[in-house]
Parts: structure tokens; C-alpha cells; sequence
């Protein structure tokens, strides 16, 4: 087997020797032989298509963690998961080129409509709640397992209606630096508020009072909790609250809605702000 020293690979892989030991480091590229006393990386001819793929992963921005899962599967599935991550890549674009004209025309004084706000009557409900810290990606896992494995699969019934949604409530910034906190939250019938709370000692048990909400229409699925266009509806109920000089009170909610029409893919959400 012939094999080709790291910079003459960089080369022909159009890979940095840097970048090519940090792939070694994280087990995306491992060289065909290292020297034992001296540490240098050699590798394959073989391993050329492998390391391009990799590098042309990288030129789309793919996350390092995802091009090992898709260096992982055959080539059928990684057609897919990079078809899929692309897909998704262009409705973060798409997003973002609506935040950036809102922004250029609230700088130039102008007015632009970006979601839909709408005001709706809550009544007094007891909640079961948990308050976590948590970054962007953990609260879609661990609402998961409040929500669907341990509450719902519990047999904890729910109150018809957007009443009855389980929502969380953003009491700080949440994102991959930021972790909140974020309340976790789960309306509860009155008369077996007690009873189920017994059940979930590790859970809090509040009345929240009757209250009106600003909120965004329902139009996306329950994995729309971070990104640009959670920064546009945020920004819609933030800009509707000051226009309307309306009191908000808590922080952001985010609303997951049964849907039966959503077909296995998740409930709708919406973003709602707690009015005075």
C-alpha cells in the first residue's frame, strides 16, 4: 500500500495539515501509519475520496459533530442526511434574509409586518413545573422527557385546548453559550392538582392567574425553538408589546400544541408573551 506524507496529502486533499490533525485528533480522518518515534502522519491513496468528502463538507459548513454521523452510514444515507442538513441550512438563510430586511427598514424608520400577533384570554391554572438550566440543544431531550416519557405516558391528564398546552418559559438568554434558565411547565386539571403532585415530588405545583397573552400564530413544528426565525417572532412580540404599550410580565414562552393533522412529525408551537 502506498502511502503519502501529510503534506503531500493536504495537497491532493485541498485539507490543511492542520485541519488534517484535528480530523486525526476527532477520529474523522485517522492516518494509515504514524511514525512511533517521530509522531508524523502518513496516509493512504485510498483515503483520498473520504478526506475530499470531508473537506467538502466543511465548505457547506457542516458541524464536525454531523460529518461524523454521516461518515458513519452507507452512502444512500449520507446522500440523505446531507440533503437534509442542506434543507434546513436554506430555511435558516431564507430566515435570516427576512431578519436582515426588518432590520434594514426599522433603521430606515419604516415598518415591517413580519408575524402575525394576536391577543388571547388565559384562565387561572395550577401547573406542574421544573426549572432547569439548559442550553439550546438540551431543550428539545429534556422537555422530551418531561413531557412525553415521564407526564404524558404517566397518565397525567391534560385540560383541553391552548390552555392545556405544555409551554416553557425563557427566564434568560438560551443558547449554545447561554443555558437560561428555562421553567418547564404543564397545565394540570384543579381538582387533581394534589393527587398528581404527589406523584412528582421532584415537581413544583403553582397557580398562575387568569392572565391575557400576545402570541404568534401557530405555523411551525415544536423543533422551532432557537434560531433566526424564533429571533423574528420574539422580535414581533417585543416590538407589538411596545407599540401597543402593553406591561409584559415573566419571560418568553414557547407553546407546544397537539396536532392531529401533523401526522407523526410533532405539535405546532407558537411563542406567546404574558401580558399585565
Amino acid at each position: 500500500m502506498g502511502l503519502v506524507s501529510i503534506g503531500e496529502f493536504a495537497r491532493m486533499s485541498r485539507l490543511s495539515p492542520k485541519a488534517l490533525r484535528l480530523y486525526d485528533e476527532l477520529g474523522l480522518l485517522v492516518p494509515a501509519r504514524v511514525d512511533p518515534d517521530t509522531g508524523y502522519r502518513w496516509y493512504a491513496a485510498t483515503q483520498l475520496d473520504q478526506a475530499r468528502l470531508v473537506a467538502a463538507l466543511r465548505r457547506i459548513r457542516v458541524p464536525l459533530a454531523r460529518i461524523r454521523d454521516i461518515l458513519a452510514v452507507d452512502a444512500a444515507s449520507a446522500a440523505e442526511e446531507i440533503r437534509t442538513y442542506w434543507a434546513g441550512t436554506e430555511a435558516e438563510h431564507a430566515a435570516q434574509r427576512e431578519l436582515v430586511g426588518h432590520l434594514v427598514d426599522r433603521l430606515h424608520g419604516e415598518k415591517s409586518a413580519m408575524y402575525e400577533v394576536t391577543v388571547r384570554d388565559l384562565p387561572a391554572r395550577s401547573l406542574l413545573s421544573v426549572i432547569r438550566r439548559a442550553h439550546q440543544d438540551e431543550l428539545v431531550p429534556i422537555g422530551g422527557e418531561l413531557f412525553i416519557h415521564r407526564l404524558r405516558r404517566g397518565g397525567v391528564p391534560r385540560i383541553e385546548g391552548v390552555a392545556g398546552a405544555p409551554f416553557m418559559i425563557y427566564h434568560g438568554e438560551v443558547s449554545g453559550d447561554s443555558d437560561g434558565p428555562v421553567e418547564w411547565c404543564w397545565p394540570v386539571p384543579d381538582d387533581q392538582a394534589d393527587a398528581i403532585a404527589a406523584r412528582f415530588p421532584d415537581l413544583t405545583l403553582r397557580t398562575e392567574p387568569a392572565h391575557q397573552e400576545a402570541c404568534v400564530d401557530p405555523e411551525t413544528p415544536a423543533q422551532w425553538v432557537s434560531g433566526t426565525p424564533a429571533e423574528l417572532a420574539i422580535g414581533a412580540l417585543a416590538a407589538w408589546a411596545s407599540q401597543q404599550q402593553r406591561q409584559p410580565f415573566g419571560g418568553i414562552r414557547l407553546r407546544l400544541i397537539p396536532n392531529p393533522e401533523s401526522r407523526g412529525t410533532g405539535p405546532d408551537s407558537e411563542f406567546a408573551l404574558a401580558l399585565r
